[in-house]
């Protein structure tokens, strides 16, 4: 298909005019003279036949052709802008968009990135956290990482962490805790998951204890919780390491419950790109699981 020669400048012009309603002001961003940046927008409307401008006698307003390109050229020129933005140093940089489960992304994925981006320089990682309630389609996403056990529906899942659970707490709260059977004396702090604290118990054989603390939505808002004494809270060991090695968190008991897997989810609908696959392969060797 032949395309006729596109007037950028002139385009350019009147996207800037229009973003600032003022021939002044769009002159000055764009480095011309008002005089040159009129003589554009003259040249554009002649070309589309059509008056882009009501010239008012304090400054212009659109008009409704105006106001149907405008918002067509600013989508435009931003997506011009992100794809000339991933040339970096002569080389193209592929996108990777990944949705990931909060607590995995404080507790696992950030302190590894700086790895990640040496071992990728090529691969531009953008993050968005959710709390495990994820919408791959629907948010744009490549990948999503996310806990549980692997079983949703539409979707290829490769596991890349496990990590145990046990009670955490702060070390004023810790000292009060000599054997299981006395967290009947402290609030356990919870998650939306409500059979974890009853297994958890039941593996520690205590009977007669109930969770009857604060409800959170969210594993990382749980530790803050229990970090500041408010109780004990039911977490994955390996996404508080840093907690657990200063101090902040402490654990008092051995026994470690297995609640699930964070697991590296794609639609199966959808082929694993390369630069998909390099992600992956990177998180199963990061995660150490035998598989």
């Amino acid at each position: 298909m032949i395309r006729p020669q596109l007037p950028l400048n002139a385009l350019r012009a009147f996207e800037a005019a229009a973003r600032h309603l003022n021939f002044t002001r769009a002159a000055l961003e764009l480095c011309v003279s008002q005089a040159a940046l009129s003589h554009q927008i003259r040249g554009l409307e002649d070309r589309l036949q059509v008056s882009l401008f009501h010239r008012l006698p304090r400054g212009v307003a659109l008009t409704d052709e105006g106001a149907a390109l405008f918002p067509v050229l600013t989508e435009s020129f931003d997506r011009m802008a992100i794809a000339l933005d991933r040339f970096t140093g002569g080389r193209f940089r592929e996108v990777l968009t990944v949705g990931v489960v909060g607590t995995f992304a404080t507790g696992w994925l950030l302190p590894r990135l700086a790895a990640f981006e040496s071992a990728h320089p090529d691969i531009e990682l953008r993050v968005q956290t959710h709390n495990n309630r994820i919408d791959l389609a629907g948010e744009g996403l490549d990948l999503a990482i996310r806990f549980g056990d692997g079983d949703w529906q539409g979707q290829d899942c490769v596991p890349i962490v496990d990590t145990p659970f046990a009670p955490l707490c702060a070390p004023a709260v810790a000292r009060r805790l000599r054997q299981p059977r006395d967290l009947g004396n402290v609030p356990l702090l919870r998650s939306y998951r409500n059979d974890e604290w009853p297994r958890w118990l039941q593996l520690a054989g205590v009977n007669g204890v109930e969770a009857r603390g604060a409800v959170f939505d969210s594993s990382l808002t749980l530790a803050s919780a229990a970090a500041a004494g408010a109780g004990v809270a039911l977490l994955p060991l390996r996404m508080f390491e840093q907690d657990l090695a200063e101090g902040r968190l402490l654990q008092p008991f051995t026994q470690t419950l297995s609640l699930g897997r964070y697991w590296l989810t794609r639609l199966r609908s959808r082929q694993e790109r390369a630069v998909l696959k390099r992600f992956r392969l990177w998180l199963q060797a990061q995660g150490g699981l035998d598989l």
